[in-house]
């Protein structure tokens, strides 16, 4: 093992970071090499700085003018575009995307927690932790009902196994029973834990009582011995519209519930921001037991997957984000209402879904947030979509053949109701 990997290992043994660690996360390290000699060389090279491979002219990154003349003059600087992003992402960016989360989240306010490291979306960030505290023999517990990504990451791509646990209890609401239930399965006491709040495929969050005992649970298994990883897919926080919600990411429940709890904030720029093709997601950590010094041993494996993988992440993106997040004129005004539009969208979805109560056909699951819902269908999910877009241009998703599930984000509020009595009379037509 590399002697940086062995140093960085050192630091975070005991630690429940230590007892999560892949193979690949154990081998992993940030080298000394060309991108942190760069580093080092930008803040003291004032002579001469031959060390990056980036051709520059005064200064400044070379770059086409065809590209660059699309921007408003002097609003980038060349290199604000065109150079390199630092491997964990523009600090700034960094900075301003911590104090928002402590923001949205006041229980954060005065815990300690990494600097939150930019990845190339949501799902590089999942990807990431995959390979650095996942592999065969390790199991990770989802709900039965989620996104069929999860699978692809963590089954098929580091080999671990999938538990699942009914989403809701039978009574619609989150089922905290059933994912203790699953966990205390686990024969090793050790269990990585992905929610996704709000959840995509079914637009739930749980309420602020549910989420009160679902932080409960997991801290009586961890004060039990069990050992967890708690990742929180945070890509749809801040679309909440009824006022039982809990508008908290379980990541804040759990920064500092236990020394057995590693908990993971895996977020992004992608909806809550609106710049989905931007590409920008983050990672954060925290823990009860982990010190400055653990996390800046976790900065140094992570970016370590970041310089292996991708190098480093999207500098224009980043750029435009920071320069928004800093000094834009519209940047709350803009959220807030695209927030006001979709809570618009989801009450009259509400309203004309109690239009079809008691067709068994398509039993809506429960949801109150997010850009989705879902229906548990009584036929094939998939002859379901098939008709819809053959007969009706109608296009939807299935998933596992049981569950469609709708993003009404994308349908205008004055289409939604037709939508609706689509989707419903196809059902009729396609299973009879």
């Amino acid at each position: 093992m590399h002697a940086l990997a062995t140093e960085l290992n050192e630091t975070l043994r005991g630690t429940i970071v230590d007892a999560m660690l892949s193979d690949v996360g154990r081998r992993m390290f940030f080298p000394k090499g060309i991108v942190a000699q760069s580093a080092e060389a930008g803040q003291k090279a004032t002579r001469f700085n031959a060390t990056i491979g980036m051709a520059t002219s005064k200064g400044q990154p070379m770059y086409l003018t065809d590209i660059y003349n699309q921007f408003t003059p002097n609003a980038f600087k060349p290199s604000e575009l065109f150079a390199y992003a630092p491997g964990g992402g523009d600090q700034q960016l960094r900075t301003k995307w911590k104090e928002q989360m402590v923001r949205k989240n006041p229980s954060l306010e005065g815990k300690l927690l990494s600097q939150p490291i930019v990845t190339s979306g949501l799902t590089h960030g999942l990807s990431m932790l995959a390979q650095l505290f996942a592999q065969e023999g390790d199991t990770l517990v989802i709900p039965d009902l989620a996104w069929d990504n999860y699978e692809l990451i963590f089954a098929h791509q580091v080999n671990a196994s999938i538990a699942t646990f009914r989403l809701y209890t039978d009574e619609g609401g989150f089922n905290v029973a059933g994912l203790e239930e699953t966990l205390r399965s686990i024969p090793d006491r050790k269990a990585r834990i992905l929610l996704n709040f709000p959840n995509n495929p079914t637009g739930y969050t749980p309420s602020k009582v549910e989420m009160a005992s679902l932080a409960s649970t997991l801290t009586k298994l961890a004060e039990e011995g069990m050992q967890l990883m708690v990742i929180s897919d945070d890509a749809y926080y801040g679309l909440f519209f009824e006022e039982e919600t809990a508008t908290e990411s379980l990541f804040a429940h759990l920064c500092d519930a236990h020394e057995n709890i590693f908990a993971v904030k895996c977020d992004a720029a992608t909806k809550e921001d609106m710049v989905w093709g931007f590409r920008i997601g983050f990672i954060t950590y925290a823990g009860k037991s982990l010190t400055k010094a653990h996390f800046e041993a976790l900065d140094k494996k992570t970016l370590g997957i970041i310089r292996s993988t991708v190098s480093n992440c999207d500098k224009p993106g980043q750029s435009l984000l920071l320069k928004a997040m800093t000094n834009g004129a519209h940047y709350e005004a803009d959220k807030e209402a695209a927030t006001v539009e979709m809570e618009k969208r989801y009450r009259i979805l509400k309203e004309a879904l109690k239009k079809h109560e008691g067709n068994d056909l398509l039993l809506p699951h429960p949801f109150n947030s997010g850009y989705f819902m879902a229906f548990k269908t009584k036929g094939s999910a998939e002859t379901l979509r098939r008709h819809l877009l053959d007969a009706y241009q109608v296009g939807c998703i299935n998933i596992a053949d049981v569950t469609l599930r709708l993003a009404y984000c994308s349908v205008e509020c004055d289409k939604i109701a037709e939508l609706v009595d689509l989707v419903y009379q196809a059902a009729g037509e396609a299973w009879n």
